[in-house]
Order: structure tokens, then C-alpha cells, then sequence
């Protein structure tokens, strides 16, 4: 998987953003100055506010695209990022989204030339619905999280990371479908302790690591447009499981509390998927070792602002 992580940052270069860290100062979000030094992944500065182009990117250019253009189904971060990547490589895209789906995000797949479906009650919903629509219009299928191609992309934010930040012992990162944390540990492979953070609300890792496999589970809650895949690829999952030290349920209150401390100590606008991983740290959940290097990924930033004060 390493070689197709660096061969996906080649193909996308010129397509996405290098985003930018930022290495905290001691003592920030009250931890002890003798206990962690915290670097932040921006990835909320990414091409359309979340770390979705890489894996469209990479799946769209690894093929030839039809007539018919690409189809996606996303809670709303994977179709943006489908749909931005089918206008700038002069593709149709068709995109698929549950009725829940943020009206911010709905809006900002118009504005990319999508043609937008709203369809049922969750990310599962527009999922079938959108293979359907596929298998009657032959366009190319852009999953949001389980396509080699998309794991590969996202896992350039590991190869980024580690480039930016050499001397990391872990990295916190959500779980949604786990596309991105499934890259992110297949590019480290254990030389960095990867931790995923997951909202008990949508616990699709933690409960196929609990079954052995992927399963369908209950999903809602705050994080739920981005994060809330009823079950979670079995590419990602055969990762983490292999590679993932462990994941960590976090509350939703402890999820908008760390949007607010991102927006209050760095003026950071994270959604609450993108603040998911930050949450495990500023809730204590997590709890480094004295002088541990901690990588904490901000992975979306697709929100109203004014949802922070």
C-alpha cells in the first residue's frame, strides 16, 4: 500500500493542497507543559474543506471516465470533493445524498455543477440509491471509502504528515468509513502509533473490531453527516486492524466542545467530524505520555461558523 500512497501523491500533485501544520505552544488546551507536544494537521484547508479530494482525485485519474461522468454517495464531504474534482477535470458528476445532508454542503455541490439527489434518511440510503443509478448509467463509481484508489488518496495526508512532522510517536485521527485512517495507518505501518477517534453515536470500527468484520450499526449524532457510515469498508478495516494501536469512543458533547476550542484558542472553523479526532485529547480520553509527540488531524472544516459562538 506504501507504493500506491506515493504513486496517488504524485498522480493528484497539482490537484490538492500541501496543507500546513502547526505546532502548539506548551500548555495549550490546559495539558501539562511536561506531557505532550501537539502538532495539528490542517486538513480543513484542503481543496473544498476536507481531506476528500485526495482519494477523488486519485480515483477519477487512476481511470478512464465514461460519457456518463462519476457518481458518488456521500453524507456531503466525499460528494463536494467528487464533485469539484469532476468540474476541474471536466467530467459530469451525479451525487447522492441523504435528506440530512447540511444545507452548506448541499449548496456547494450545486455550485460545483453536480447534479444533487436527495435521497432517504442516511448515508446508507443514498448509497444504494446511487449504485442503482450507476449500474443503469455505466459512470464511474467513486466510493466514498472502500475503493483501493480512495484509501491510497487519502493516505497522502499520512505521507504529508510524515514529511512535515518526522519525529511523531501518535497521531489521532476520526473514523467515519475509515478511509482515512485505513491510509493514514497503511503509510505508517506501526512506526507511528495511529489511534483512531470515533463518536459512540456512529461506532462502525469499534464495532467491527469487536465482531471480527464489518457490521451495521446504528448511526446518528452530531458527527453523523461525516462520520456516520453504517459500516465501514472492509479495505479500511483490514487496516486498522492490522496497523491501529486502538480506537477511542468520544461523547458528542466532548466533540463540540473541542469545536469550540478550536475556534476560541486558534480560530480554527472545524465541523464536528473534522474536531472528532481533537476531541479525544481536550476530553482527556486520550492521555499522552510525558513528552509524547502527538499528531492530531483536523480533517474538515464544513460548517456554519456561527454555529461555534
Amino acid at each position: 500500500m506504501r507504493a500506491a500512497i506515493e504513486a496517488a501523491s504524485k498522480r493528484i500533485a497539482g490537484h490538492i493542497r500541501t496543507t500546513p501544520i502547526i505546532r502548539l505552544e506548551a500548555g495549550a488546551w490546559g495539558l501539562d507543559t511536561n506531557i505532550a507536544h501537539l502538532v495539528l494537521k490542517l486538513e480543513h484547508l484542503q481543496q473544498t474543506g476536507s481531506f476528500k479530494p485526495r482519494g477523488a482525485f486519485n480515483r477519477i485519474l487512476s481511470h478512464h471516465v465514461p460519457s456518463a461522468g462519476v457518481i458518488a454517495a456521500s453524507g456531503g464531504n466525499h460528494g463536494v470533493a467528487v464533485a469539484y474534482a469532476a468540474q476541474q477535470l471536466g467530467h459530469r458528476a451525479e451525487i447522492f445524498v441523504p435528506e440530512q445532508c447540511p444545507p452548506v454542503k448541499v449548496e456547494r455541490l450545486r455550485n460545483y455543477g453536480a447534479r444533487v439527489r436527495m435521497v432517504g434518511a442516511s448515508y446508507a440510503d443514498a448509497l444504494v440509491a446511487s449504485e442503482a443509478r450507476a449500474a443503469q448509467t455505466g459512470a464511474l463509481v467513486v466510493h466514498a471509502y472502500d475503493q483501493p484508489e480512495v484509501v491510497a488518496g487519502q493516505g497522502t495526508v499520512g505521507y504529508e504528515f510524515a514529511q512535515q512532522a518526522p519525529d511523531l510517536d501518535t497521531i489521532l485521527v476520526a473514523v467515519g468509513g475509515g478511509g482515512l485512517i485505513g491510509g493514514i495507518a497503511a503509510w505508517f505501518e506501526g512506526n507511528v502509533r495511529v489511534i483512531g477517534v470515533e463518536p459512540e453515536a456512529a461506532s462502525g470500527m469499534t464495532a467491527a473490531l469487536k465482531a471480527g468484520k464489518p457490521i451495521d450499526v446504528e448511526v446518528g449524532g452530531i458527527a453523523a453527516d461525516s462520520l456516520g457510515a453504517r459500516q465501514v469498508g472492509m479495505i479500511a478495516f483490514s487496516l486498522v486492524e492490522r496497523y491501529v494501536d486502538r480506537v477511542i469512543l468520544i461523547q458528542d458533547e466532548h466533540i463540540r466542545a473541542a469545536q469550540r476550542a478550536l475556534w476560541n484558542d486558534l480560530r480554527i472553523v472545524a465541523e464536528p467530524g473534522g474536531a472528532t479526532a481533537a476531541a479525544a485529547l481536550i476530553s482527556r480520553a486520550y492521555q499522552p505520555a510525558p513528552g509524547e509527540r502527538v499528531g492530531i488531524v483536523i480533517c474538515g472544516g464544513n460548517t456554519d461558523p456561527a454555529q461555534l459562538a
